[in-house]
């Protein structure tokens, strides 16, 4: 049977582009980038900046007065050392927990006549909040603040690049640069202990409770995550995340069941206890493991750690557990 880094091996190609250094690699290893690291080119300022909706941004200087819209971008750039020039942020903001300090503006209907009174040299809006925000937005800018629209990653290269590029609006490219490096040797890490793993597993998981449980099913990030660590998810059938039925989940027996939502104490044994899934493999193995979403949904410098959390769950035996 073929190893799991043999199994995900497109897909850890197409997230690391890793590229033939001409130099012999044994079959049992996980390929590395031999190539040197790229030159870090310091931002200068004045700048031009293209945003996800093809807005260009321009920043005469480092922005001193930062409003976040979102949490992915929160930690973003508290882990790029600007957690004091952060000024507003969303309500569902909680990590750091220097977060939870901060300004609240709002959710997804946020408050626009707040965020305009704390006269940011930039907020930083997400491409997820334009079909109820476009509006607010317009408004925004309206009032002279730039709005720098950042993209909806979809894997993790899109997630290196978000982060360089915030790095480069706020003259933190030299620290974006390390988030970027140490996440990459995280995933590595990773993908590393996996390569003695044999048995390719199949999983269920849920984003959701019942009775309306919902799963990521293709072209999202959570299968992509799947699928770099060699794991197969039952739900690839269909695109994005759709409800399914505890009959098809029963049907198609998971090894394992990963339950992505913490916000129900008894999560984990409410998914024992479902009427008929005593009959699936991740009932009777007792492999059903709760992750937290925030680390797997947010696209920010804590993904990697979401990657090994998700690994760990699947194969736990790969990491000594």
């Amino acid at each position: 049977m073929k190893k799991i880094w043999q199994l995900g091996l497109t897909a850890f190609l197409a997230v690391f582009l890793l590229a033939a250094c001409g130099t012999a690699t044994t079959p049992d290893k996980p390929k590395v980038d031999g190539t040197p690291e790229a030159e870090v080119v310091k931002a200068e300022f004045p700048l031009t900046l293209t945003d996800s909706v093809g807005n260009d941004i321009t920043l005469e200087t480092a922005p001193a007065t930062i409003v976040s819209m979102v949490p992915s971008n929160t930690e973003i750039l508290f882990e790029l050392g600007l957690g004091d020039a952060i000024v507003g942020v969303n309500d569902y903001d909680d990590y750091p927990a220097e977060a939870l300090e901060k300004e609240k503006i709002g959710g997804q209907d946020f408050n626009v006549e707040k965020i305009v009174s704390m006269n940011p040299e930039i907020v930083f809006a997400h491409e997820s909040g334009l079909g109820k925000g476009k509006e607010g937005l317009q408004q925004i800018r309206d009032a002279g603040i730039p709005v720098f629209v950042v993209k909806n990653a979809a894997n993790f290269e899109e997630t290196y690049t978000t982060i360089e590029t915030i790095g480069q609006a706020t003259g933190k490219t030299v620290e974006a640069e390390k988030i970027i490096t140490d996440m990459k040797a995280k995933v590595e890490e990773v993908l590393a202990k996996l390569v003695t793993v044999d048995n390719k597993k199949t999983v269920f998981v849920e984003t959701s409770p019942a009775p309306d449980i919902y799963t990521p099913g293709k072209n999202t990030f959570m299968d992509q995550m799947l699928e770099m660590i060699g794991a197969e998810n039952i739900a690839a059938d269909q695109e994005d995340w759709f409800m399914i039925a505890p009959e098809e989940i029963i049907n198609r027996n998971p090894d394992v069941i990963i339950v992505l939502y913490d916000y129900i104490e008894t999560a984990v044994a409410d998914v024992y206890a479902r009427p008929g899934f005593d009959t699936i493999t991740a009932i009777k193995e007792k492999a059903v493991v709760q992750v937290k979403e925030n680390i797997t949904s947010r696209t920010g410098p804590r993904l990697a750690e979401g990657l090994e959390e998700i690994a760990k769950a699947i194969y736990p035996e790969a990491f000594g557990e």
